[in-house]
């Protein structure tokens, strides 16, 4: 099921996405169509609206607006070589504050003073229960759903700085969509990043140094991850800088494609 966040006029709701294409770009228009449903997607069951409205009458939203997102750096051992790294021994966590948060179709603003922002294509957990130190066997069942996104990272402040906060935090740097997929096989999952319409970066999710299971046990041992809360799994080889007006789209197999131009900031 795909779930979505949208607005309507001054109405901003979630809903269940109908015969829509792999994005909303290439959705047909005569037949694609948003069910809102009643409060939140999360704990509990959905109640659907009767409603149902034609998907260019609306605005998509972020997905989700969590009130954390966890990043799990060098995740593909292709990546960490690129890096010049090797893949670590855990799972090695950074935060993103939420306000790096948006939504398909919006811009990356590029800061004036940064000389390199990177995109980073990944696979987005979204946790859908209040948790704690939640056991490998048991991570399936926080699992609100999935989504794309693109950890942007301005790569020159991140080696710089030595730590990632600066680099991974600014506003519009996280870019999640275009819906929540609430069943995704991540054993045959492939995620791909495009700039332009050329592949920068193609991978199996399978390949993750640490699989979801293991990443979610691990954050959650260290803090309460609330529904909503955002995991980004790891980036695969290939990252490499954005320009202005570039166009970035992150595809994941089973869920769609997130796509965002690029601006220059002030």
């Amino acid at each position: 099921m795909r779930i979505a966040r949208f607005a309507i006029g001054d109405t901003v709701a979630y809903g269940i996405v109908e015969s829509a294409g792999d994005s909303i770009a290439d959705s047909d228009p005569e037949i694609a169509r948003i069910r809102p449903i009643r409060g939140m997607p999360f704990g509990g069951e959905l109640e659907p609206a009767e409603t149902t409205f034609p998907l260019p009458t609306v605005r998509f939203l972020p997905p989700v607006l969590p009130s954390k997102i966890v990043g799990i750096g060098k995740n593909y051992l292709a990546h960490a070589q690129e890096l010049g790294a090797y893949a670590p021994e855990e799972p090695l966590m950074f935060l993103k504050p939420n306000t790096t948060v948006v939504g398909p179709g919006a811009s990356i603003v590029l800061p004036s003073i940064s000389e390199r922002v990177d995109f980073e294509g990944e696979l987005a957990v979204v946790i859908g229960a209040l948790c704690r130190n939640v056991a490998v066997e048991d991570a399936d069942m926080v699992i609100g759903g999935y989504t794309c996104a693109n950890d942007v990272t301005a790569r020159d402040l991140q080696m710089r700085d030595t730590q990632w906060t600066r680099a991974k935090g600014f506003d519009t740097f996280a870019p999640l969509g275009p819906w929540i997929e609430t069943t995704l096989d991540t054993t045959q999952a492939q995620i791909q990043t495009s700039v332009n319409g050329e592949v920068r970066q193609a991978a199996a999710v399978a390949d993750l140094v640490f699989g979801i299971p293991q990443i979610i046990a691990h954050v959650s041992a260290v803090m309460t991850l609330l529904p909503g809360d955002v995991i980004l799994t790891g980036t695969p080889a290939g990252i490499g800088p954005l320009q202005d007006q570039d166009e970035v789209s992150v595809t994941v197999t089973g869920i769609g494609t997130l796509s965002n131009d690029v601006r220059l900031g002030d």
